[in-house]
């Protein structure tokens, strides 16, 4: 099958399209306004990380003198040029949602942002007496010369820069930095008539300013910030210490380049081109905002305490009665398998697994793999705790886990303080799988028990993004995960698997086969049908796979939450596939894989996406779930995925995506999900027997 460029999107340009259904969000005005500030928040931060990254990345291609063409067809200065202007949309959609919209609701409800000419005369007083007892004490300006050494400007943090004139006649006029940081806040509350009432430090700082450079003159004062290009990876063939290689990643990324300058709109062009040329960037990575600078800041004040009528209903987390905390966990999974869907169902047997098995005599040993983690993770203590109890412990922490490299070296030090066996992951890859192995002494010998999970071992970021776990005590997987596990601390190949699938070895080539079948199942006359759900899709080969089936008349339903460089709906190509993103209150997270395999579905969770980075670069799983419960849930909620027409929308041929065809009956995912929840524990608490009848997917209209 022949596929030229005009068949694929382009990664950067489909990932700011999934950051706009973010925004969204934050535009509609059937969003509580609270949660309409959280979206605009997730956006600000998205779009820093891209810069960061993805960005960085393409300016240091650019500077390499690279014109290589990605699947599109885009050289990475056509991307370049092609973001700037697609950023310049979403930032004017931000900032005329937040000061026409969202902050003109919030003052109706007692929050108000305050400017100098609107403060009465008791709050002058209070904030000039803030100014002069807390940020003129802290903060401390950098005066900024030819003939010095350039003052290293920390990244993401809000500055002023600040022309001064001077009576030199040499240099009549020269500019200074005030970095406003920790432990200076953002948010300065005021004391009003009821509600909240806050300013923002840099306005302070700016109204001020002068008392900084007393007897001089202040000609301009603007507060800007800057985001340093952080795709900097360790040349692991050079590492003799990973640890210390990546102590140094973070400490290069501190003052790498600049990757893009954003500055208040009412900044002069003198102002504007002594930035430029201090920073070294180009007119093209400068971003002249009207309105606040560093909206992720935001999410500060959507969590503002006493206003709950200004956001979500609570959904509170449910104890699945798939698992009574009140016994033991292990004797409930030697049963049967287990399925919990997050954050619906409470991640607290996760937790309780690993808790368990740090306290249970019968433990002999504990592995288990860490990607990223919360800042005080019970899961850590557990392990530690299992290795002061005698146990053999492992535990396979990426140092490579992109901004959380800080956070995991500290974890990984204090394990080994611990005596936790401490791995630092597989040299050229990253381990990104999901597994926690536990090995039991029983009376009828040894038995292992496993978790595998699509998301990390993080309990806080369990309450917000949707993932599946999978308990099981599988003599077969735990065979697997033994050899996986052996295969990882040894430096040696992952061989003989029986039903795992791991990558980099054998993964690709497992979609492969599995979507090459369903073309032969088609061609026996049954209908072929593949489903799946996952973060992205993006990998060339996977992408012209599908095209193929879909010529073929398999039928293919994806739910693909961010980046999809496939076009679906294209006549002779691929008008049998179907996408759907689904944005709402959770981030969605889960990855499931299902084959219809001539009436045999196989269905499967993972910890890969369909790209090329997971197939080929990093240590992923693919779980096959045979137990008949486990497979009808999780096909079940590709059913409910695929049928969302309220928060869903669908990717169009074009790269846009609209609300879905409507039906006779609206569904929102994420509400049946968790009210499915909340029946399954009430039916589990009742006395007498009730059938429970799952979601089914209504049929739609044209």
């Amino acid at each position: 099958m022949k596929t030229d460029q005009t068949h694929f999107f382009n990664r950067e340009l489909s990932w700011l399209e999934f950051n706009q259904r973010v925004l969204d969000e934050a535009i509609s005005n059937q969003v509580p306004v609270l949660e309409r500030i959280k979206f605009l928040a997730i956006t600000a931060s998205n779009l820093d990380e891209f810069f960061k990254v993805r960005v960085g990345g393409l300016q240091m291609l650019l500077q390499e003198g690279s014109h290589r063409k990605d699947p599109a067809g885009m050289t990475p200065q056509e991307q370049l040029t092609a973001i700037t202007a697609r950023v310049e949309k979403m930032l004017a959609d931000q900032y005329q949602v937040l000061l026409n919209e969202v902050e003109p609701s919030l003052a109706e409800q007692g929050i108000t942002r305050a400017h100098f000419e609107t403060l009465s005369a008791d709050q002058v007083n209070y904030v000039e007496n803030l100014f002069r007892n807390e940020i003129l004490s802290i903060a401390t300006p950098m005066g900024i010369s030819s003939d010095s050494v350039c003052p290293l400007i920390p990244e993401s943090t809000i500055h002023l820069a600040v022309r001064i004139r001077t009576e030199d006649d040499d240099a009549p006029e020269r500019m200074a930095i005030i970095p406003l940081s920790q432990p200076i806040p953002r948010f300065i509350t005021l004391v009003g008539q009821g509600g909240y009432h806050y300013i923002l430090s840099e306005d302070i700082a700016k109204q001020f300013a002068g008392e900084f450079f007393p007897e001089q003159e202040i000609i301009e004062c603007t507060p800007f910030r800057i985001t340093r290009n952080a795709d900097l990876s360790v040349r692991e063939d050079l590492a003799h210490d990973l640890l210390s290689q990546m102590e140094e990643i973070i400490d290069a990324r501190k003052e790498s380049a600049c990757a893009r300058l954003e500055l208040d709109h009412g900044a002069s062009e003198d102002m504007v081109q002594l930035l430029t040329e201090f920073f070294d960037v180009t007119p093209s990575s400068i971003f002249h905002i009207n309105g606040p600078l560093a909206l992720a800041d935001w999410m500060q004040l959507a969590q503002t305490q006493g206003f709950d009528e200004l956001k979500d209903e609570p959904w509170p987390s449910q104890d699945s009665p798939e698992i009574d905390l009140s016994e033991s966990i292990f004797a409930q999974i030697a049963e049967r398998d287990v399925l919990l869907h997050h954050p619906y169902d409470s991640y607290e047997p996760v937790v309780r697994f690993v808790e368990e098995a740090a306290d249970d005599p019968d433990v002999l040993s504990i592995k288990q793999t860490l990607y990223r983690t919360s800042s005080n993770s019970p899961i850590i203590r557990a392990l530690a705790r299992a290795a002061q109890n005698g146990k053999y412990v492992t535990a396979l922490l990426e140092l490579k886990a992109r901004f959380d490299e800080a956070r995991n070296i500290e974890w990984a030090r204090s394990l080994e303080k611990a005596g936790v066996q401490v791995i630092y992951g597989v040299k050229g890859f990253k381990t990104h799988s999901k597994v926690c192995l536990v090995t039991r002494r029983e009376p009828e010998g040894i038995r292992r028990y496993m978790h595998f999970g699509t998301g990390n071992y993080n309990e806080s970021t369990a309450r917000l993004y949707t993932d599946i776990s999978y308990f099981t005590a599988d003599a077969t997987l735990g065979q697997d995960t033994s050899s996986l596990f052996n295969a990882i601390s040894g430096f040696t190949m992952v061989t003989g698997l029986e039903k795992l699938t791991a990558s980099p070895l054998s993964l690709r080539q497992f979609f492969l086969d599995a979507i090459e079948n369903e073309i032969a199942q088609q061609a026996r006359g049954k209908q072929g049908h593949i489903r799946a759900k996952l973060n992205s899709l993006l990998d060339k080969k996977i992408i012209k796979a599908l095209y193929n089936a879909s010529q073929q008349g398999v039928k293919i339903e994806l739910n693909v939450r961010g980046i999809c460089c496939l076009k679906p709906g294209i006549a002779g190509l691929s008008e049998n596939i179907r996408v759907i993103s689904i944005v709402d209150r959770y981030l969605e997270h889960a990855r499931i894989y299902e084959f219809s395999n001539g009436g045999k579905p196989m269905v499967a969770i993972s910890s890969a996406d369909w790209m090329s980075r997971n197939l080929d670069r990093r240590v992923e799983l693919l779980i096959p779930v045979e137990d008949p419960n486990a497979k009808q849930r999780l096909s079940q909620i590709l059913d409910v995925c695929m049928a969302d027409n309220v928060k869903g929308k669908e990717l169009q041929a074009n790269g846009s995506y609209h609300s879905p065809a409507q039906s006779n009956l609206e569904v929102r995912a994420q509400a049946t999900f968790y009210q499915e929840s909340v029946e399954q524990v009430k039916l589990a608490n009742r006395s007498r027997p009730t059938h429970f009848e799952p979601f089914r997917a209504p049929e739609t209209s044209s």
